[in-house]
């Protein structure tokens, strides 16, 4: 396998491998186990030709003789899996009890790599929205499930906040708003480039979490973060 085919299929185009697929590297096309194992195989044989390529003796390393498979693997099924999994199954269910709160889940633990160098970054999603008194409210977990599952795949922090924002606003038919704030550190600026430890915000907002003359709503969220610290 040539060096160009590796970087293409790296890359974000789509390639068919014997008929199966590569999504673009933000998508989602779910795969059968048969199908990841097919992926996971072609996978590794491309990560052991990046690796000759880059001139590393790995076959010869006890410690790096299964390390392309070890790399197909995980970003099969773990780095990547949001790429090759159904989403999370979701049940809405009636606001019987008519509550228009603020629905808050902080601290959401959440591990992604960029798009750019496929190095990862690691921090934190808080989520809230207001149901609507007759609209759908979710499980909390439910919320964990999405940030997770947009979360696993190649992403860049600005997109993965508004995916994040978008299904849950989808799910929760009839909300008042939805907030979303992710607080991430980035290895691609702490390892490579910069080389500096800081922690990257990106918010998605809408309805009474982003009305102009209600800002308590806003601040309400803010708070429920702060004091999360």
């Amino acid at each position: 396998m040539s060096l160009y085919t590796i970087l293409y299929i790296m890359s974000n185009t789509i390639i068919d491998l014997d008929g199966i697929k590569l999504t673009f590297a933000n998508g989602n096309h779910p795969r059968t186990r048969s199908e990841k194992s097919r992926i996971i195989e072609r996978a590794a044989e491309a990560y052991a030709a990046y690796m000759d390529a880059l001139g590393f003796d790995w076959r010869t390393d006890p410690n790096s003789a299964d390390t392309p498979m070890r790399v197909a693997k995980a970003f099969v099924n773990d780095l990547a899996a949001g790429c090759y999994d159904d989403p999370p199954k979701i049940t809405a269910f009636d606001n019987v009890d008519e509550y228009d709160g603020v629905v808050f889940q902080g601290n959401i633990k959440m591990h992604s790599f960029c798009s750019h160098h496929h190095l990862p970054f690691i921090g934190n999603a808080h989520v809230a929205y207001i149901p609507g008194k007759s609209g759908k409210v979710i499980g909390l977990s439910k919320l964990n499930r999405i940030v997770e599952w947009f979360a696993r795949r190649p992403q860049v922090q600005e997109n993965l906040t508004m995916q994040i924002h978008k299904h849950i606003n989808d799910v929760c038919e009839g909300n008042k708003g939805v907030a979303v704030m992710v607080e991430a550190n980035h290895m691609c600026a702490c390892v490579r480039g910069v080389k500096h430890d800081s922690i990257m915000k990106t918010a998605r907002m809408s309805g009474a979490f982003l009305d102009k003359e209600d800002i308590n709503t806003r601040q309400e969220f803010y708070d429920f973060v702060r004091d999360l610290k």
